[in-house]
Formats: structure tokens, sequence, C-alpha cells
């Protein structure tokens, strides 16, 4: 499989194209609020949407394991699967718990993003990595704002109704499960199938080594998850990535309520399909820009974390307390490319000293630590179960959380710059990693965005 890469790559890109082209996506809440779906806001924001956080939580662990277990492809057809019946669901259920299992499914799915680039990684030599990374991010970043452009003109010219842009996804999806099906098998994985395609014992011996290998894997990945947050500069990196992308998620989760509520969609023509394709441009434009910057990350990292997450904080006091939809649609552009463009320093950040295995161990536990906060945050702030508070004090509570981390930061920023000297990088990593770790970390960097 390894020896041609380009027929996998092209295949994961097309999947990856017209799987993420969602151009209701944008309109979500009009939809489930309007004739279609006959719902109010408090039941879509309080009681539906808080479905997604629970569900994704639960099957994360169970769903990573079981997607390096399956080598990949089986996970990536499935989630295909479970996106159409995402989408189906969308199209043709009604009432609250059907659109709280639609969103039980959707945290499924979202689960399942973890075999996107798994499998890239199981059929691509080392040597094309970067590449077939950059045209498959590229690839799902064309497919965002193909998919929030076309809703925007679709709804704005009255082109569709809601239900046919639902039944155009299906047709899209349909297209994404066929190259998901077509994608070649791996014989790798990256943790449980790494010996078995070297070894040309009898099936008994098999047997026993790959549970020798296991036994030793699984230590090893005790000792590098010790070792790696053993250091002082990866672990404030990864707080801020795990406590930023809590909030950045609750953002982006329920910014169209904020919307709907500033300037109700009954009465406005929106162009939340616009500003979503806007932010993921910026978004972009600012995570490939930060690549030409000469700053000394390791001196200044946090004290830049506290002073832009106090900006991000700033964007979304402004979203609430402005009352105006213009100011809330620039205020969540300028917060989405803030968080894309201190997530890729973060992210370079972590990934200098380590290699891709360790890499994955420290993405897997801040990725947990994010959802097990926002967990939190939503069973307690916005479920209907607990305060279940409305969505102008949802985002207050938002704000306050970004002032808060940039306070943390800053403040420690500065002690650490003008008290303690920056940790060298040897003392993170093995030195004789280091030449291959500056090549994962350029390859992590696409991957992202």
């Amino acid at each position: 499989v390894r020896r041609d890469w380009k027929y996998p790559t092209t295949l994961l890109c097309i999947y990856g194209f017209f799987s993420t082209v969602k151009p209701l996506e944008p309109f979500l809440i009009p939809f489930l609020t309007g004739p279609d779906k006959n719902l109010t806001i408090e039941q879509v924001t309080n009681q539906i949407f808080p479905v997604w956080t629970y569900s994704y939580l639960a099957v994360l662990v169970p769903v990573f394991l079981l997607t390096d277990w399956l080598r990949y492809k089986p996970v990536v057809v499935f989630q295909c699967l479970v996106l159409f019946s995402t989408t189906a669901m969308l199209l043709w259920c009604n009432g609250v718990l059907e659109m709280q299992a639609m969103q039980f499914t959707y945290g499924v799915v979202t689960s399942c993003d973890v075999a996107y680039f798994t499998y890239l990684y199981s059929v691509v030599e080392l040597k094309h990595y970067l590449k077939a990374t950059s045209y498959c991010r590229t690839a799902q970043l064309l497919g965002y704002t193909v998919g929030s452009v076309l809703g925007q003109i679709l709804v704005s010219f009255e082109l569709m109704s809601y239900d046919n842009i639902l039944v155009f996804t299906l047709v899209l999806t349909g297209i994404a499960l066929i190259g998901s099906i077509l994608l070649p098998m791996p014989k790798t994985s990256m943790f449980f199938h790494q010996m078995r395609s070297a070894r040309g014992e009898t099936d008994g011996e098999g047997s026993e080594c790959e549970l020798v290998v296991d036994y030793e894997k699984s230590a090893g990945f005790k000792m590098d998850f010790l070792q790696c947050f053993s250091s002082r500069t990866l672990l404030v990196w990864s707080a801020w990535w795990a406590l930023a992308t809590c909030g950045y998620n609750q953002t982006v989760n329920y910014v169209q309520s904020l919307w709907d509520y500033v300037e109700p969609s009954s009465n406005f023509t929106v162009y939340n399909g616009g500003v979503e394709a806007l932010s993921n441009l910026f978004g972009a434009a600012a995570a490939y820009g930060i690549g030409f910057s000469s700053a000394d990350w390791s001196r200044w990292g946090e004290v830049a974390l506290g002073a832009l997450s106090a900006l991000e904080g700033g964007a979304l006091f402004a979203m609430v307390f402005s009352a105006n939809i213009w100011v809330c649609y620039c205020g969540y552009i300028i917060f989405k490319s803030l968080y894309m463009l201190l997530i890729t320093i973060a992210m370079f950040q972590i990934a200098a000293g380590l290699n891709m295995e360790r890499y994955a161990l420290v993405f897997g536990a801040n990725t947990f630590c994010a959802l097990v906060l926002q967990t939190i945050i939503t069973s307690v702030v916005v479920d209907s179960g607990g305060l279940g508070v409305d969505i102008v004090t949802q985002f207050t509570v938002y704000g306050t959380y970004f002032s808060i981390i940039a306070l943390i930061f800053f403040l420690s920023g500065l002690y650490t710059t003008m008290c303690r000297k920056p940790e060298t990088e040897t003392q993170r990593e093995y030195p004789e990693e280091m030449f291959k770790a500056e090549d994962d970390a350029q390859i992590i960097i696409g991957t992202k965005f």
C-alpha cells in the first residue's frame, strides 16, 4: 500500500471534501426553531445540544482504541455511515427526543475524526507525510468553506428549502461513502498491529510474540506519558490547549443561538454561512502566517497566550453586550482566528520535541481533558438539568472564562520571563530525535489547519 501514496491520498481527499460540505450547518438554529421543526430556542440550547458533548465524551476512548485495532479504514467507513444517518434523522425526525438521538449520533461522528489522519499515516511513507497531510487538510478546509458559502447562497436567494438542502447533503455524503469504501486496507497500525506484518512465524508463535509486544508497548506508553508531562513547558502549553479548546468548543456550539437571540432569523436575512466561511479563511491565514514568525515562543509564549486570550474574552463580551448582529459576526471572526493562531503555536511548541507516537499520547490526553471540562460546564451551566441559564448568561460565562485563562497565563508568563530561564529542548526529549521532531511538528500543524 505504501508504494503508491497518491491513490489512497486522492481517495481520502475525496472523502474529506464531500463529508465536510454541510450547507445547512451554519443555519441549524433557524432550521430547528423555524416551521420545519418548530422547536423553541430553549429546547435546542438547553436540552438538545448538550447531548453532543455527553456522547462525544462517552465514545471517545472506545473509538480511539477501536480505530487502531481495526486499522482505521472500517472506522472511516463507519463514520460516513453514521454521518449519513445523522443527516437523515435531521431531515425526517421531529421532536426533542429524536433530535437528542440525532445529536448522540453526531457525537459518534465527531469521535471518529481521529481515523482520518491516522489512516493516512498508516498507508503513506514518512517522506510523503507533509505533502499528503497538506492535501487532505486542504480538502477538508475547502469542504467546510464551500459548504458555508453554498449554504449562504442557497438560503439568501431562496434557491432551496432547508429540507432540500439536507437531501443534497445526503447525496454528497453518499459520494464520500463510495470514496471511503474504495480506500485500501492498511496492513499496520500505530499500536496494536505494528509488528504483525513483519512476523513470519506460525500462528501460535505469532500470537505469543504479539502478547509480549503489546505488553512492552503498554509499559512504554506509561513511561512516555510520564516523561512527556514532566516538562513544565509542555505542561503549560497542554494546560492552555485543554482550557482554551473547551471554551472554543462551547462558543462554536452555541454561537448560533446567540446570533438568533440578537437578531431573530424570522425577521432578518442571516449571514451565518458567510461568517463561517470568512472565519475559516482568516483562521487558516493566521495559522499559516505564524509559521513565518521569528518570535521566541519558548520565552514569550505564555505572555502571548495571556494577552491574546484576553482579546478572545473581549471579543466574547463585545458579542454579548453590543446587541448588534454585525458586532457579533465580527467578534466571532476575531475569536476564531485568534484561537486558530494560538492553537497552532501550542501544537508546534508541544510537537517540537516529540516523535509522532508521543505526540499522539499528548494530543489524546489534551483532547480528553478539554472534553471533560466541556462536559462539566455543559452539565452545570447549559443543561436544563443544571442551571440551564439563558444564552446571554452563557456567553458572559465564556467571556469570563477566557479572561481568567488570560490572567493566569499572563502572570505566569511574566514570572517565567523575569525569574526563570526557558527550558531547552534537550530537557524535553532526546537530542537524537530532534531532527524528526521538526518534521513531525510541520506535519501536525498542517494536520490541524
